[in-house]
């Protein structure tokens, strides 16, 4: 403790370990934490305790005193109220606050003395009249608080009666007014009685009571007492009380509705009533008086103000077959039409109709599939676990839901909202749409491009195109639009569209599927002369709508997204009316149309052909992307190939043809296949040895030898000029009308021959190996002479033909249905019956267009039927065998998707090259010169002189004799490989006996040796 000398501080070690007190600390507060947890959970324990005693203690008072009440009651007024007067109603009296106060639903003697209660009251009014006298006496606004709170106590009690016991009331539900004197008809005439509007009280005793659930209890209701089916009304004959009660319910909600009274839209009439299956079979009177009351008009309002989160305020599924939201769709459309034509729909209730519906629509199962749909083959071969995991709706409520594709609907709902839109005396004003107008189009579009997904467009193309006003209101929509470069947002128009949708799509995915439609059956005297539906001008001007929107969704438009807007997109596809399934659609038809209108430009040109396209040149990027897949310009080449000019389509054809002869080398490099042909005989040869190959043979080198009438091989090497050679004698003969194979129209267009079975036997096995030559030139692209017909090209891409396709083949046969068509007169008295007449070698054959057509006459009723038959036969039926093995062999070399960027005309250039005669500017820029020829040598310049004096056959000739082909390349002569080359064929001081020979060639690499002639 004292001083020691030493001032540095000693580090104190203390070896007895750590204390028991640190120890023990940790353990401590842990035995205070739980003991305060047990303190605390001990007290709730407790106040639970005491509140539940509480709230037994209560309860058991009150059945306490409801007991002794009771038994007041019945001293009083006798058991079950027998005793008592009208004056039992007063609010001095005892009787009805006895009542009101120990009244149970689950008790039967309780239900008797209401159901005596409520006969009482009925003959009160009856004998007094005035409902006010009953209840009514002494201080008026002391008693009227009390008469509105036990009125209100009266009616709930009459409804938890009736829905209480309303398995045993069901069959007294179902009875009409007065036919007897039920308990069930006394209660809800009560419910009558004390909510009519000339009652002071109806308003508050209807609010009262709807918080109680109350349309839910008459659902309940209804559900019970409809087991007998929804094919008659409840009643059977007559209105039944309960249709009449909720008859005036449902009128006089509406009025509160209108006047300011709002219910919560879970407990109103539109969700908890008109999602009952079929509702207005059950009740035809309630059906009557929606529609001429204008009941219907809240009906829709009320929905649509609960948009979009309608789903979570309708009541549960009966049955996987009747759920909800389609049971309350198929209601509202079942009696959409007659709302529509009351002169009193306005266009914004015709607007919320179409929202409400297509939300409901939209919420149909996406598994789900129509009963009575029309199944094809493909649907018969359907894999039975995909078939277990389809939705089939109840039959009755798909016919319901049919609605939505009504003609006359339709054609109302069309009227309506775009009546305003469509200004036909005013087709070049450049003033847009107003915002009400933009939101009717919007609307009615909508709703039907979200059909359009739903329901089968077999069953209402025709009435939507043929009946209605849509297109040419659309049309005029649209052109406004576009005139003064103003689209409507569809986001701000319907404000439920995800994602900043541009205004044109929306229109476009309706109109194009329907002009589309019309396009396939109208014929040309209606497109070309009478201009319907749309003028030549106006159909210019949808060319350029058209491919401007498919540019911009295919090529503009960015391809690439994020993860996270993937798997937004991936969600949001799924959905009917999302941006991602508009972009989808409209990518699809209007593609369709426009290929369409391109068909009948090529027909009979109404524009320029370069109108088609979205752009003149096509730059390096996409022709590097055109050749692989998943890739925009890919997309562009399949979806819309119009889009981008002709050659440069071309271009990317013979690469794509080039990269298939390249793969087929490198997979068989030294694979090459010789075949001997006699000259008379190359048809039979060529299809002995060719048609056996497979298809990389096929695809492979061959070489031709050809051997004289004397079976001597004629000298020559086939470098490949043989070869072209072979391949034009071979199509010369086989395609000739002298063969038998093919015929000819009367513009010399070759088709397959119907009755070719009689001249061939193997006539089927010749069309196959047809197609495998064709496809053989094609594919090492040789121009063949073999101008087909167009309707058969368009058998070359899987294309069926229609009406407007038979003038290519029968121009005479196409006019007579045309005046058939038109003809003003009774068609049954022209005596034609569904057969068609053919004419094979002199011989009349007749075959019958439908099962029993000789028996079935054409009248003004099928006339149209039998038109399009009759062109169905003649186009596809009569070559469907021909047709059928020609593009099988075709196929083995040719890819669909090869062809498929090009149209019939241009697959008709494709194979033929250009009709018109060579350019010798073409060849004279792309020549080549050898052996000491130059540009500027004398023989040189006579030689393009002389060239330049050559008509078109000597042309074939020349081209003939240096290519092994009379047509010369497809894209010009820049393309033609090897390039053409002029070599000299002896020295400049030659002897004059050798400036005597005529020129000479080599086919197979485009060379021609020409001597120097002086």
């Amino acid at each position: 403790m004292f001083f020691s000398g030493d001032s540095s501080r000693q580090r104190k070690v203390d070896l007895g370990g750590r204390s028991n007190r640190e120890r023990d600390r940790q353990k401590y507060l842990d035995e205070t934490k739980h003991a305060r947890e047990q303190r605390l959970r001990f007290r709730h324990h407790t106040n639970t305790a005491i509140k539940i005693q509480k709230c037994f203690r209560g309860r058991r008072a009150v059945a306490l005193a409801r007991s002794e009440i009771r038994q007041q009651f019945c001293t009083q007024f006798g058991e079950y109220g027998e005793h008592a007067d009208r004056n039992a109603f007063k609010p001095s009296s005892k009787y009805l606050r006895q009542l009101l106060f120990f009244f149970r639903a689950n008790d039967n003697g309780d239900i008797v003395r209401l159901v005596e209660a409520c006969r009482l009251l009925c003959e009160s009014v009856q004998a007094s009249g005035n409902i006010l006298d009953i209840f009514e006496d002494g201080d008026q606004f002391f008693d009227r608080v009390i008469v509105k709170y036990r009125v209100k106590c009266f009616v709930l009690c009459c409804l938890q009666a009736l829905h209480r016991n309303r398995e045993q009331f069901k069959s007294q539900l179902s009875s009409p007014p007065g036919s007897s004197d039920s308990p069930a008809l006394l209660l809800l005439e009560t419910v009558v009685i004390l909510t009519d509007s000339s009652f002071p009280w109806a308003g508050n005793t209807l609010d009262y009571v709807l918080e109680k659930y109350t349309f839910g209890h008459f659902r309940e209701l209804i559900l019970t007492v409809s087991d007998q089916g929804p094919q008659t009304s409840i009643s059977g004959a007559g209105v039944s009380h309960l249709e009449c009660v909720l008859t005036k319910l449902a009128s006089q909600c509406t009025q509160m509705y209108y006047t300011g009274h709002k219910c919560p839209m879970k407990l109103n009439f539109p969700a908890q009533i008109m999602s009952i299956p079929f509702l207005w079979k059950q009740f035809p009177n309630l059906k009557q008086v929606v529609v001429s009351q204008g009941l219907w008009s809240s009906y829709i309002q009320q929905i649509a103000s609960a948009l979009p989160g309608h789903l979570d305020l309708l009541p549960p599924d009966t049955s996987s077959e009747l759920p909800g939201a389609a049971c309350l769709l198929g209601n509202i459309l079942e009696i959409a039409r007659f709302v529509l034509s009351q002169p009193n729909c306005t266009l914004k209730m015709a607007m919320e109709f179409a929202t409400v519906s297509r939300f409901l629509m939209e919420e149909l199962p996406h598994n789900f599939k129509f009963s009575f749909k029309e199944k094809s083959k493909n649907d018969e071969d359907t894999d039975m676990d995909e078939y277990a995991m389809q939705i089939t709706l109840n039959e009755e409520l798909e016919k319901q839901i049919l609605n939505a594709v009504d003609t006359d609907f339709l054609k109302e709902l069309v009227r309506i909202l775009c009546g305003e839109a469509y200004q036909p005396g005013d087709t070049t004003s450049n003033e847009g749409p107003s915002d009400a107008e933009a939101a009717a189009v919007t609307a009615v579009c909508a709703f039907l491009h979200v059909t359009f997904t739903v329901l089968p467009l077999e069953r209402f193309m025709t009435g939507l195109a043929y009946t209605t006003e849509l297109v040419p209101t659309l049309w005029c929509y649209m052109k406004r639009c576009h005139l003064s470069h103003r689209w409507p947002s569809t986001a701000a128009l319907t404000g439920f569209c995800p994602g900043d949708a541009p205004g044109w799509m929306l229109p476009l995915s309706v109109f194009c599927p329907v002009y589309r439609h019309m396009l396939m059956i109208i014929d040309n005297e209606e497109f070309y002369e009478q201009q319907k539906p749309l003028s030549l001008h106006d159909i210019k001007d949808l060319v350029i709508i058209l491919k401007e929107a498919l540019w911009q969704l295919l090529w503009v438009l960015p391809s690439k997204a994020t993860a996270a807007q993937k798997a937004v997109l991936s969600e949001s596809s799924q959905k009917r009316f999302s941006l991602i399934s508009i972009q989808e659609k409209v990518s699809t038809v209007a593609a369709e149309l426009l290929a369409q209108l391109q068909d009948w430009n090529s027909r009979r040109q109404f524009t320029s052909p370069h109108d088609f396209h979205a752009r003149e040149a096509v730059d390096e990027i996409f022709f590097t992307q055109a050749v692989s897949e998943n890739t925009r310009a890919h997309d562009v080449l399949e979806r819309a190939p119009f889009l981008v000019p002709f050659t440069s389509r071309v271009r990317i054809y013979t690469s794509q043809l080039a990269a298939a002869r390249q793969k087929n080398s490198v997979h068989t490099p030294f694979a090459r296949h010789r075949i001997r042909i006699r000259r008379d005989r190359a048809v039979e040869d060529a299809f002995n040895q060719l048609n056996g190959l497979t298809e990389e043979e096929l695809r492979g080198m061959i070489r031709v030898t050809f051997v004289n009438e004397f079976g001597v091989e004629e000298p020559g090497v086939d470098g490949g000029g043989i070869f072209k050679d072979f391949m034009e004698n071979i199509t010369k003969t086989a395609f000739d009308i002298q063969y038998g194979l093919f015929k000819e129209t009367s513009d010399h267009l070759l088709y397959p021959n119907p009755a070719s079975g009689t001249i061939h036997a193997e006539h089927l096995q010749y069309f196959e190996f047809l197609g495998k030559i064709l496809g053989k030139a094609m594919f090492e692209g040789i121009l063949v002479d073999i101008p087909f017909a167009t309707f058969f090209l368009s058998k070359l891409k899987e294309k069926h033909n229609y009406l407007h396709d038979l003038p290519s083949l029968d121009p005479e046969l196409y006019r007579n249905l045309l005046s058939l068509k038109h003809y003003e007169g009774d068609v049954s008295q022209l005596g034609l019956y569904f057969v068609s007449e053919d004419n094979e070698f002199g011989e009349q054959k007749e075959e019958e267009l439908l099962p029993g057509g000789k028996d079935i006459q054409v009248t003004n009723a099928n006339v149209i039927m039998f038109i399009h038959l009759v062109a169905n036969h003649r186009l596809n039926n009569q070559i469907r065998n021909q047709s059928s093995y020609f593009l099988r062999g075709f196929k083995q070399l040719i890819q669909s998707d090869w062809i498929s960027m090009f149209n019939e005309h241009e697959l008709q250039l494709l194979i033929s090259g250009s009709m018109d005669g060579m350019d010798v500017d073409d060849l004279h820029s792309n020549v080549h010169y050898a052996g000491g020829y130059s540009e500027d040598h004398p023989v040189i310049q006579m030689f393009w002189e002389v060239m330049k004096k050559f008509n078109l056959q000597q042309q074939k000739r020349f081209l003939k004799f240096v290519t092994g082909c009379s047509r010369g390349p497809l894209l010009g002569f820049k393309y033609l490989e090897p390039p053409f080359c002029i070599q000299r064929a002896a020295p400049e001081d030659a002897p004059d006996e050798l400036l005597d020979r005529l020129p000479t060639s080599a086919t197979c690499v485009n060379l021609l040796k020409l001597p120097p002639y002086k």
